[in-house]
């Protein structure tokens, strides 16, 4: 597939820059210690006086009302994810309305922390056309570009901006908003069966008690269905196995995830940052692709690296609006280690998919099943000075009447990168 004639390019790097900047935070849930010490902290702020609580209330609303666009409403969502995180009889889990508004506030804020997304880094580019192109000239295009934000600790996250390029290939970069905002994670998802099923064979796990827990559920089924499934299961059957099995439904209920942004923000103000215990040290390198189905609908894809602190799994983004988002897992034998991209089209009737299982060689990937990758083909090797280290994709491959044009990185003497482009045929 590989074209065999080699061609140095004239390349003009651009002046415009992107920069990282540490004073875009986002809040997340504080929650220091175990659930009685979190009553303990909530028992002492209830009882302070009405006018201290108004007090430290007015002083904190003052200092962090400007640094996000809505401070109160988050106070409040982590008020309520404090409630649920609190033993059986707290006083907050049996709130039955008699806490002010205010109070909740404060509780709530006393459980806030703001994460600087950027702090550390910013890289790792990819480019799609914007979903609305609704008022754009002929030949201007809006475009999307997601990064990879590497902030304090060193947790990765996935941060957009957007902008436009014109007929004369000029681009133009649209402001970047000061507010940064992470999405909502949607609690009672839906799952298919069939594929959650597949994944649990994958896994080793299918025995009596999977088939138990899954027999009774719909093909489309909920979470809080699946958690119901499981509790009945768990009550009937006490056993090592079981429990096991038990333990890897649940483990990939969390992997597979929804999320939703508010509508009304800036593309810049959105922020995917880790959820699930796979990528609790951070998301890496998305890549996005406009992909475009055999009915004409379009989906926009990104095959992104969960990463926990000692292991990697490749996950599968998926929006059409960048607004919700769904996470899943990718399965099969094929999915092992980095730089998987989706082509933007199926392949005579297959998805299509460039990978490096070994971490040095090129490889394309088909299949029948979005998510289930179970053979790869080797598709190159390190063969130049400037790639003998490994080889790597920069992203999908873009197709044109030549054929599919792949940019590649290669790793050279002195730990240099050099990007590098191959031809395939269509």
């Amino acid at each position: 597939m590989e074209s065999t004639k080699r061609t140095r390019f004239k390349v003009n790097r651009r002046v415009g820059r992107f920069h990282s900047d540490c004073t875009r935070v986002i809040t997340r849930l504080f929650a220091p210690g175990s659930p009685d010490r979190l009553s303990h902290i909530c028992r002492r702020i209830l009882d302070l006086s009405e006018a201290d609580a108004q007090d430290a209330l007015l002083r904190v609303l003052t200092d962090f009302k400007d640094r996000h666009k809505d401070i109160k409403s988050i106070f409040l969502r982590h008020y309520e994810e404090l409630r649920e995180c609190l033993p059986e009889g707290d006083i907050l889990k049996t709130d039955t309305g008699v806490f002010s508004e205010d109070r909740k506030l404060l509780l709530g804020s006393y459980f806030t922390s703001e994460y600087s997304v950027e702090a550390a880094a910013f890289f790792n580019p990819s480019i799609i056309p914007h979903p609305d192109q609704e008022g754009q000239p002929e030949g201007r295009i809006r475009f999307i570009m997601s990064f990879r934000a590497t902030g304090e600790g060193h947790i990765s996250s996935i941060v957009f901006r957007a902008g436009t390029i014109d007929e004369a290939h000029r681009i133009t970069f649209d402001p970047v908003s000061p507010y940064v905002q992470t999405p909502e994670t949607v609690k009672n998802r839906t799952y298919d069966k069939r594929t959650f099923s597949m994944k649990i064979k994958e896994l080793g796990f299918e025995n009596l008690a999977s088939e138990k827990i899954l027999g009774c559920l719909d093909d489309a089924f909920r979470y809080k269905q699946l958690e119901n499934s499981v509790w009945r299961f768990s009550e009937k059957y006490r056993g090592v196995t079981e429990d096991e099995t038990v333990d890897i439904i649940k483990w990939l209920a969390r992997s597979n995830y929804e999320m939703r942004f508010q509508g009304d923000g800036d593309i810049s103000e959105r922020v995917i940052f880790p959820v699930s215990e796979n990528e609790s040290k951070g998301l890496e390198d998305a890549r996005f692709v406009r992909f475009v189905d055999e009915d004409g609908s379009v989906t926009y894809y990104a095959t992104y690296t969960a990463y926990n602190g000692f292991t990697i799994l490749p996950q599968l983004l998926t929006t059409r609006d960048f607004l919700s988002f769904r996470v899943a897992t990718l399965n099969g034998a094929a999915v092992q280690n980095k730089g998987m991209a989706l082509f933007p089209r199926k392949v005579d009737g297959k998805y299509a998919m460039i990978s490096r299982q070994d971490g040095e060689n090129l490889f394309i990937m088909f299949s029948s099943n979005l998510h289930f990758w179970h053979e790869a083909q080797l598709l190159k090797c390190p063969e130049f000075p400037w790639d003998l280290v490994q080889i790597g994709n920069c992203g999908s491959p873009i197709e044109t009447d030549q054929g599919w044009l792949l940019l590649v990185h290669g790793v050279g003497p002195m730990r240099t990168y050099v990007i590098g482009a191959m031809l395939l045929d269509r």
